[in-house]
């Protein structure tokens, strides 16, 4: 009985901190803030189980792609192109760490993403949390505001950006590592809404995104890119209409 009784209290524990959660992502900036300094009791699990790829699916890399070791993902860039996740996903946090082995490397993580790429292009359609090293901008001949942290739609996906660049959302300090060092980027996704910490501040945000659930990737974009410590923690899902969703993979 007392058993009973401890496991309820967990679990009804578990949701309303799941339900602060979402409640700080919707106080703005400030209150992600404290969400971000306080995760480490919070419910996550492992996305990336640091010894092998279960749970997640080779879309249109190859084998040579994708290698683990030392409990870090490695991804050699090569050929462009998606790993995802072996289900869906709604609203949650995510946690990943990453660093760029090349200068100017670019590379992202897609989230509310479908399963399949366009006929056009290597990519899916999907919201991007982009992943670009320090050398990039100055390697194409970008401006300043061509920064690491960007969030955007991609292949046709809409949504509007907190930070305009355009169709994208650009972070509000650069605070990203360059070549070998490790960056850590907290996102945090419910009801169409994101907001991205960068190493532990939230610096970017963006809204209204015409799909509120679909699948996570990883991308790989030419470039060596590290992963590790990749968790995350579902949170109570909302009202999502069928065309909010993206077309379910068999």
């Amino acid at each position: 009985m007392m058993n009973s009784t401890i496991i309820t209290h967990t679990r009804k524990k578990s949701r309303v901190i799941r339900l602060q959660a979402a409640i700080l992502l919707l106080c703005g900036l400030s209150g992600a803030n404290l969400l971000a300094q306080s995760t480490d009791h919070l419910g996550f699990v492992p996305l990336f189980n640091g010894k092998n790829l279960n749970g997640w699916v080779d879309v249109n890399t190859s084998k040579e792609t994708w290698k683990v070791k030392n409990g870090t993902l490695i991804c050699s860039g090569k050929p462009i192109g998606v790993m995802r996740s072996d289900r869906q996903y709604e609203n949650f946090i995510l946690e990943v760490e990453w660093k760029h082995m090349e200068a100017g490397g670019n590379s992202g993580v897609f989230i509310w993403s479908e399963g399949t790429p366009q006929e056009h292009d290597p990519l899916t359609k999907a919201i991007e949390v982009q992943m670009l090293e320090l050398e990039y901008a100055p390697q194409h001949n970008a401006t300043e505001d061509y920064v690491h942290g960007e969030l955007f739609p991609t292949m046709g996906m809409t949504a509007i950006p907190d930070n305009p660049r355009g169709i994208r959302s650009k972070s509000l300090e650069k605070r990203c590592k360059g070549k070998g060092e490790w960056n850590k980027y907290v996102v945090v996704a419910v009801d169409g809404t994101v907001k991205l910490s960068v190493n532990g501040k939230f610096v970017n945000g963006l809204r209204a995104s015409e799909r509120k659930k679909g699948y996570i990737c990883l991308e790989a974009e030419g470039a060596e890119i590290h992963f590790r410590n990749m968790r995350i923690m579902e949170l109570p899902g909302g009202i999502t209409t069928p065309e909010q969703v993206a077309p379910v993979v068999h």
